[in-house]
């Protein structure tokens, strides 16, 4: 049997119920949300009490399938950073003679598909535990199919911080949260360099506003002055006019939290006016799956991330075994996901079975030192440690020289 499988990728079709769930619906987002939930409840005691049944036991499979949830069929760099992390904890032996399995489901179509391949991936396939890597949004969904159901959940991407607002014992989040990047931001842009004035520009789409949010509140507890803010949507078209609005500023520093596409198109903008002040962002903006390797690199000696110190042998391992199989070096993406699935794999192991509580404890105690630095987790199942700003270079973090 192969150790992955890649299926999921076709969207659902957009009417009928989704319709209901899209973000196009006419009942409005506090409406979508209480239908939304709602459905899955009913979806899920379907599953339990019909065609479903409890993952006990060991016997069930020769494999030990682990679900793989991505934003949409694109994401490929985030498939071969979980690809490598199966492949090596089979070349090691598995567990006691079982092999590990990757089962792989894209979240493409209408809002609320999220949450049907999660059920699916859980009651239909009968996976271990679930990884993400997807937007916050979609993470939401993911989170409530996984607490009904008591499923480990993994997210590898998703910053959102109020992911762990609601204290569900089955979620972890592998990357620093907005508000752990924020915090990092502030610290580097206000008190490290001392910078006085302060732009910030940022998107309008779900992600952006949570790390813009996370940010203004960490200026706002310091009692430091607003920065200046500007919607990067609103200059479609005419990013020259953005950039004279900025000089106006006389700003020390931009801060970015833009979706990667957008962030790219502005800094080409800068670079062609000149204008030579330090750039700052969140770690969504360096998505290998959004941008190519090339683009990415405009980025290199430039942009400041919150990322902590990947400079540890593991890290150097892993870009040697990644590029030699895939021929490209891996990114922000596949090292989040390769790390994720590896600890979700570490506490498999440590728990013995598919039994989920153990499976769930040993994550909280687990201390791994992964390719994207140490990973421990606090009792939100939010990732600890420093995460100091670093500069990117190759698509990665780096120590300033």
């Amino acid at each position: 049997m192969s150790e992955f499988i890649r299926t999921g990728f076709t969207p659902y079709p957009p009417r009928g119920v989704f319709y209901f769930l899209s973000n196009k619906s006419p009942l409005g987002d506090l409406g979508v949300k209480k239908i939304h939930g709602f459905l899955l409840m009913l979806l899920l005691m379907f599953l339990c009490t019909g065609r479903a049944f409890s993952q006990t036991s060991d016997n069930s499979s020769r494999t030990i399938k682990i679900g793989l949830l991505i934003q949409d069929s694109s994401c490929i760099s985030a498939l071969q950073g979980a690809e490598m992390a199966i492949r090596n904890a089979n070349r090691d032996g598995g567990l006691n003679g079982r092999k590990f399995q990757l089962v792989v489901r894209s979240m493409e179509g209408p809002w609320g598909t999220g949450s049907k391949q999660a059920v699916n991936l859980i009651f239909e396939e009968k996976v271990w535990a679930l990884v993400g890597l997807h937007d916050g949004r979609n993470a939401h969904l993911v989170e409530q199919a996984a607490t009904k159901s008591t499923v480990v959940f993994v997210s590898a991407w998703s910053g959102d911080p109020t992911l762990s607002q609601a204290f569900v014992p089955w979620f972890f989040n592998c990357i620093p949260n907005d508000n752990q990047q924020a915090a990092s931001l502030f610290r580097e842009i206000y008190e490290i360099k001392k910078f006085r004035k302060i732009t910030v520009v940022h998107g309008s789409d779900y992600d952006s506003e949570k790390s813009l949010s996370s940010f203004l509140n960490s200026v706002k507890m310091s009692g430091k002055p607003e920065p200046a803010q500007f919607n990067i949507d609103d200059y479609n078209q005419k990013l020259n006019v953005l950039t004279n609005k900025i000089r106006e500023t006389d700003a020390s520093c931009i801060v970015l939290f833009c979706q990667p596409s957008a962030s790219l198109k502005f800094i080409r903008q800068i670079r062609q006016e000149k204008m030579e002040m330090p750039l700052f962002g969140s770690l969504m903006l360096l998505n290998e799956n959004e941008l190519s390797s090339g683009e990415i690199q405009e980025f290199d000696n430039r942009l400041s991330i919150p990322a902590g110190d990947w400079t540890g042998s593991a890290n150097l391992i892993f870009r040697q075994e990644f590029q030699k199989a895939y021929k490209n070096l891996p990114g922000m993406e596949a090292s989040y996901s390769y790390d994720s699935m590896t600890i979700l794999i570490e506490a498999i192991r440590n728990a013995g079975s598919s039994d989920r509580e153990r499976i769930q404890k040993e994550l909280e105690k687990i201390s791994y030192k992964g390719v994207t630095g140490l990973i421990q987790f606090d009792e939100k199942g939010n990732r600890m440690g420093n995460f100091e700003i670093m500069k990117v270079k190759n698509g990665v973090p780096v120590k300033s020289e």
